[in-house]
């Protein structure tokens, strides 16, 4: 079999632009998610510098870029923010911030679609369903 028969597809984080894009969509991102107060609640306490660092980490992991995402899994990193609340409502904000920003920043609408299945694929253990 020739080596050339079988290329590589890109992974999501290369296609949406790397560190470079995953820094700037998460920066955007939680600008947008605190000033919302639909959900802004759930992070007065954090310290949002750690959490940014995690989210970036954690975006970049899941969109096949290096893995470097230590934090707890979803559903222990969120049990007690679901005790405080968090619901379906709560995580669709979010989806809607996501894809807000990945529009913001221009990247396709197939790419919004894979980043947003991703997203999605979380929302049971998120959600401690």
């Amino acid at each position: 079999m020739s080596e050339e028969a079988t290329p590589t597809k890109a992974t999501l984080y290369e296609r949406i632009g790397g560190e470079a894009a995953v820094n700037a969509a998460v920066e955007l991102f939680y600008r947008k998610v605190l000033s919302d107060h639909r959900i802004n609640r759930f992070f007065a306490n954090t310290n949002m510098d750690e959490q940014i660092a995690k989210q970036k980490a954690f975006f970049t992991m899941a969109f096949g870029g290096p893995n470097t995402y230590t934090g707890t899994d979803m559903r222990n990193a969120h049990a007690a923010l679901v005790k405080r609340g968090l619901d379906d409502s709560h995580f669709d904000a979010v989806m809607e911030h996501l894809g807000a920003t990945l529009q913001e920043l221009n990247v396709p609408a197939d790419l919004i679609g894979e980043a947003a299945a991703i997203a999605e694929s979380v929302r049971n253990d998120i959600l401690g369903k």
